[in-house]
């Protein structure tokens, strides 16, 4: 059976890396989750001093260093799950801090970052049998990808499954924080002028606001194979 590509774009915290994962290993696709990418440039940045006093990224002193940029992922035997790699090292757990999240989406419109990303994610697929997630995976990366499905959640949702996120990896966290910061990415994703966040109109709608894992899991595997069989 032809191997296909899944992409799977939606607003953040709405739980499409966990879907993702879950799928591609019951299906025995490889997971790429492109987000954490732009989440590695972010993290390459603040060691760089990029990031400038008002937030914004120095892009004239970036853009040179972009092919100094490489993100890799590389399976973790003991949970069986990717982890992700910046020029060979393991950056998976300061990549998911609330520092990072409070710049990635500035650094993620960038349009040479972007390219860049794209590039790199497009290389990764070229075989197919990959499930990959995102913003922008079914319209940009990936627009002739043949299963496509856009994530959506409520703000309240979406901000407390972030924030119990943090707290289990004993991060400092509070709630009010954790919304504003939603609401603030989600604009900045859905309004920039390179790949912005939208629904692909071939795309398979799933509102998990109200599912348990072990319901979307099913609802995923039902659309994939009756597209496959």
């Amino acid at each position: 059976m032809k191997k296909i590509t899944i992409a799977i774009d939606g607003h953040s915290s709405c739980g499409k890396s966990t879907m993702a994962k879950d799928l591609a290993r019951e299906i025995g696709y490889i997971y790429i989750d492109s987000g954490a990418m732009y989440r590695a440039c972010t993290l390459f940045c603040m060691q760089h001093n990029l990031v400038l006093a008002d937030g914004s990224i120095d892009t004239k002193t970036l853009e040179p260093l972009m092919p100094q940029i490489h993100v890799s992922f590389q399976l973790n035997p003991e949970t069986g799950r990717p982890e992700t790699y910046l020029n060979g090292i393991n950056v998976e757990r300061d990549i998911r801090t609330m520092e990072v999240s409070s710049h990635v989406s500035p650094v993620a419109a960038i349009p040479f970052v972007r390219k860049a990303m794209t590039q790199q994610q497009q290389q990764m697929g070229i075989e197919g049998g990959i499930v990959m997630d995102g913003r922008d995976i079914g319209t940009a990366v990936f627009p002739h990808a043949e299963m496509k499905v856009f994530v959506t959640a409520s703000d309240e949702v979406r901000a407390q499954r972030r924030y119990d996120e943090l707290v289990a990896k004993g991060e400092p966290a509070d709630f009010d924080a954790v919304l504003q910061n939603l609401r603030e990415r989600d604009h900045i994703d859905s309004t920039r002028a390179v790949a912005p966040l939208r629904q692909a109109e071939d795309a398979l709608v799933l509102d998990n606001s109200h599912l348990t894992i072990e319901e979307q899991k099913q609802w995923l595997i039902e659309q994939f194979h009756r597209l496959t069989d």
